[in-house]
């Protein structure tokens, strides 16, 4: 997980030493709802389909996978071995050229996704790399613990036990936030950043593990209760919903989910994916590597949201690498890492909108 690295609200920064995987849909996406599809008159019947052509009219803006492509030489001379031809083809194509239509004369070919709808419309979901205030003591204000990597025999602690104190008093905690939310939404995206208020301490809390319950999205159980309306549901109406209950109301929510995150201390500031690489915000992807491996570079008219969250009625066509998975993320789903902070938590938590993708090989 970092996708497990990162908040991701649809369906997780520092260095995840763990697998950084996304997380899992705090929302629940209704495929009925028109958030970017676009109409096609083909029809797929596979996650990957061959295609003999890539036509897009969509405006282009490559320059961020520049920027990820130099962290996967830098940090991953394996993965560039590997796939050195392919990278280098691509690379050429963007700097040369750049036309979709024009991937062959590269040596390029295109497997396009079919979409969970069978017309092309790939869901892309967001994450984000969190970044909290916490202190190494409890006190008043700070009391909301988060821990460790128990050793438990069979399954730790369920998340209702764990609130109770289940795992107090075993030395666990490695810091103390203000917020349960705020804790709450670190799991969800698997890891991220914290600065010790009491120490002046930076450190990424990595990915460590978790109990081994079943997860159960909130996002889910506010629209089920009619707390919150499908169309609605983002991370900000979480927050927003939040902000009006006391604290046993919110504990009760979060209880329904059993599932609970631990937490490693890493004081490397790189955010690192599934394949061990340095995360580009806006570049890098969590897929399903049954069907896009780590490393693989894929084409996506990606779409464009406005500052609420609403979709602008266009796309950009990118270029991204899947370096991420998450236990969400399956077949026609894509989750995009957005990058750090307060404002990357927001665009990720609107983030439940369509967007054609194909996967690009060698033409050997």
């Amino acid at each position: 997980m970092l996708r497990k690295l990162l908040v991701s609200i649809s369906a997780p920064i520092l260095l995840l030493s763990a697998c950084a995987t996304a997380p899992k849909p705090l929302d629940i996406v209704d495929p009925k709802t028109n958030f970017g599809k676009q109409a096609s008159n083909q029809q797929f019947t596979e996650v990957l389909n061959p295609v003999p052509l890539v036509i897009s009219d969509k405006p282009r803006d490559y320059s961020l996978f520049t920027l990820q492509m130099n962290k996967v030489k830098e940090k991953s001379p394996n993965l560039v071995k590997r796939q050195n031809g392919l990278y280098q083809q691509v690379e050429n194509w963007a700097e040369q050229n750049g036309d979709p239509a024009s991937l062959n004369l590269f040596g390029i070919k295109a497997a396009q996704m079919g979409g969970a709808d069978g017309q092309g419309n790939v869901l892309f979901t967001g994450y984000y790399s969190p970044v909290m205030k916490i202190r190494h003591q409890a006190d008043a204000v700070y009391k909301y613990p988060l821990y460790g990597m128990p050793k438990c025999q069979g399954r730790c602690p369920s998340r209702a036990q764990i609130y109770a104190g289940a795992l107090a008093n075993q030395g666990l905690e490695i810091g103390y936030s203000k917020s349960l939310l705020d804790n709450f939404m670190l799991e969800v995206q698997g890891s991220g950043f914290v600065y010790f208020e009491d120490g002046g301490d930076k450190q990424y809390f990595a990915y460590a593990g978790k109990n081994g319950h079943g997860y159960t999205s909130i996002g889910k159980v506010l629209i089920e209760r009619g707390e919150v309306a499908r169309e609605d549901m983002s991370l900000e109406a979480i927050k927003s919903w939040a902000e009006k209950q006391d604290e046993a109301t919110l504990r009760e929510l979060l209880e329904q989910n059993l599932s609970f995150v631990f937490f490693k201390a890493n004081k490397e500031l790189d955010v690192i994916g599934s394949a061990g690489i340095p995360l580009q915000g806006g570049a890098a992807v969590a897929a399903d590597r049954a069907y896009l491996p780590m490393g693989s570079v894929i084409l996506a008219e990606v779409p464009q949201l406005d500052a609420k969250g609403v979709w602008t009625g266009h796309h950009v066509l990118k270029l991204l690498m899947v370096l991420d998975t998450g236990g969400a993320v399956k077949k026609n789903h894509l989750d995009l890492y957005h990058g750090l902070g307060v404002q990357a938590g927001r665009n990720a938590g609107y983030y439940k909108h369509f967007g054609r993708v194909w996967l690009l090989t060698t033409g050997e």
